[in-house]
């Protein structure tokens, strides 16, 4: 059946029918262009219903952001559900002595729609688009592997970017030259504490000179940490694939201007579902921060695992290095990089600086 404003309206009616939490007028907003959006929508990122003529529901958070696509009925239902009861819980956990704003706000969502339909609420707790079951919690904690780092990181301590390479026999080594490195200190095994005499003394990380990278390997993952690449060193597709690389995921923090972008590459191709550069405080608590459905589909349900599995994490960038912890098994060093014994170098040229 083709879902036109009647149709949605009319399902929408019987299941608020159905509910004590729900009602006519807590339907999301509908058009039939995103231009319309600044027109329709109360509050900047609430959810707007575009339809068109050939029956597809298209969400929005705003005219130039699409979140979902579907001509299924009960999906259309489902993500206006979702974006409902997100407010609900918002006013409920606000309102709730003793508590802070994000205490208990997923599983509240989940709770919600669960009382509108169990399916729903599993549904929600999967993170996915068609309620494929939630994951088993992790079993670790949350701050181990890779999300230790993240608070610090919004500083960008101990490095600006966090970039991440993986395929056959990727060599740490290579990967460090390829972008710059000083191969006589790559070939010397040269430490971190050879370079910033960090070993032991509690000196802070932030104070690491701009001009030195670490490098290594943790996992499936070689890891490469800098500020920046001198110009003209900066690595491209064909000479990583040249060292077996297929798969990258870089994380930049610019503190100054509160930017913070996740890119990922597999096989010399973004993997973003053309939402062009992806901010990670884009990523709202409760709210699957990447299309439904799409490539990175795989990350909103890892990170609702993170959210229900931790709920005692208040900081989402916290959240989200978890995720992609438990999603892409990206690791760092904590002990090698607060000792000075991972591999660094200075980039080729800098001497003695």
């Amino acid at each position: 059946m083709r879902i036109t404003e009647h149709v949605l309206r009319r399902a929408w009616h019987r299941t608020a029918a159905g509910s004590d939490l729900l009602d006519d007028i807590m339907l999301p907003p509908t058009g039939t262009s995103p231009e319309q959006y600044a027109h329709r929508v109360a509050e900047p990122g609430g959810l707007f219903l575009v339809l068109d003529e050939a029956g597809t529901v298209r969400g929005h958070r705003n005219p130039y952001h699409e979140v979902f696509a579907t001509q299924d009925l009960d999906q259309a239902l489902y993500f206006a559900a979702e974006d409902t009861v997100r407010r609900l819980a918002e006013h409920i956990v606000a309102h709730s002595p003793g508590q802070g704003p994000a205490a208990n706000l997923v599983t509240g969502q989940a709770g919600l729609l669960d009382r509108i339909d169990p399916a729903w609420g599993d549904r929600f707790r999967s993170g996915g688009v068609h309620g494929t079951g939630a994951a088993r919690p992790c079993g670790r904690g949350p701050l181990e592997r890779l999300a230790w780092i993240a608070d610090a990181w919004r500083d960008q301590a101990p490095y600006t970017h966090l970039a991440f390479f993986r395929g056959a026999d990727v060599s740490a080594g290579d990967i460090a030259l390829l972008h710059g490195a000083d191969p006589a200190q790559v070939a010397a095994g040269t430490r971190l504490s050879d370079l910033c005499d960090t070993g032991g003394s509690g000196r802070d990380l932030g104070e690491i000179p701009w001009e030195t990278l670490c490098f290594g390997q943790e996992g499936d993952w070689t890891y490469l940490l800098y500020h920046d690449t001198p110009p003209g060193t900066r690595a491209d597709r064909a000479a990583l694939a040249g060292l077996g690389v297929r798969d990258t995921v870089l994380l930049s923090a610019c503190s100054a201007k509160a930017i913070y972008t996740f890119e990922h590459t597999r096989d010399g191709e973004r993997v973003a579902d053309d939402a062009g550069a992806i901010e990670l405080i884009g990523y709202d608590r409760g709210r699957a921060p990447f299309y439904r459905g799409g490539r990175l589909d795989f990350l909103n349900q890892a990170i609702r695992r993170a959210e229900l599995d931790h709920p005692e994490l208040t900081d989402e960038f916290e959240l989200f290095f978890h995720a992609l912890d438990t999603a892409l098994g990206l690791r760092l060093p904590e002990r090698d990089l607060a000792e000075g014994t991972v591999r660094a170098a200075r980039w080729a040229g800098a001497g003695g600086r």
